[in-house]
C-alpha cells in the first residue's frame, strides 16, 4: 500500500518553514494589498508537487484549495498559489479579509502521487486521502479530514461520494467508482 516516503522524499524543517512563510506572506500581501510575490525556489522546493493549503480560524475550516496532480510550476510557487487561492477562491466561504489575518492558522499538504486502489476497504482511515471518481464527478478528501471529523470509514466515504463527489452515498461500493488514494505530508503554523 502507499508509503509517502517511498514516493516522495520529505521536507526538513527549514524546507517547511520556508513554505509556511511562503504562504502567510502570499496571503498577507494579497489580502492587504493584491500583490502575488515571487519567491526563488531552491533544491526540493523547485521540484514540481500537488499540495493543498488549507486555512482554519479559530480551529474551524476558513478556506482550502488545492490539486491533485502535480503541476507545471515549482512547489514553492504552487504553495503561494494554493494559499491565495484558499483565502480568497474557496466558493463556500467569503475571502478573508484583513482584520482576521491574526486569527488565522495555515496548513500545507503536500501530496504523493496518486495510487487506484481494488476496493474501499484497502483504505486507511487517517492515513489516506482519498479521491472517489465516477464519470464526470469526483471528490476528494485530505486523510485529515477523519481525524477532524472523528467519521468511521463507512461515513468518510459516505460524506466524500455525496457533498463531494455529487454522488450517491453508496457509491464507494460501486464496480463503477474509481478510488485512489495518497499520502501527504502535512504541517501548519499561524500567520506571522
Amino acid at each position: 500500500m502507499l508509503d509517502y516516503n517511498k514516493n516522495m522524499e520529505k521536507l526538513n524543517n527549514q524546507e517547511k518553514k520556508k513554505l509556511l512563510e511562503v504562504a502567510s506572506l502570499a496571503i498577507k500581501d494579497f489580502v492587504l494589498r493584491g500583490e502575488k510575490n515571487d519567491f526563488v525556489a531552491e533544491g526540493v522546493l523547485g521540484e514540481k508537487r500537488a499540495v493543498f493549503v488549507t486555512i482554519y480560524k479559530h480551529g474551524s475550516l476558513r478556506g482550502c484549495i488545492g490539486q491533485i496532480i502535480a503541476p507545471s510550476k515549482t512547489l514553492i510557487e504552487n504553495v503561494r498559489d494554493m494559499a491565495i487561492a484558499a483565502a480568497t477562491e474557496d466558493f463556500r466561504f467569503d475571502p478573508v479579509r484583513a482584520e482576521e489575518l491574526d486569527e488565522l492558522e495555515i496548513e500545507i499538504s503536500i501530496l504523493s502521487p496518486t495510487e487506484k486502489i481494488d476496493s474501499w476497504e484497502e483504505l486507511e482511515l487517517g492515513k489516506h486521502g482519498v479521491i472517489v471518481s465516477q464519470g464526470r464527478n469526483s471528490g476528494v478528501f485530505l486523510p485529515q479530514v477523519a481525524h477532524d471529523t472523528g467519521w468511521n470509514l463507512q461515513e468518510f466515504l459516505e460524506h466524500l461520494c455525496e457533498e463531494k463527489a455529487g454522488l450517491n452515498k453508496n457509491s464507494y461500493k460501486d464496480p463503477d467508482t474509481v478510488i485512489e488514494v495518497f499520502s501527504v505530508e502535512s504541517f501548519k503554523s499561524c500567520i506571522t
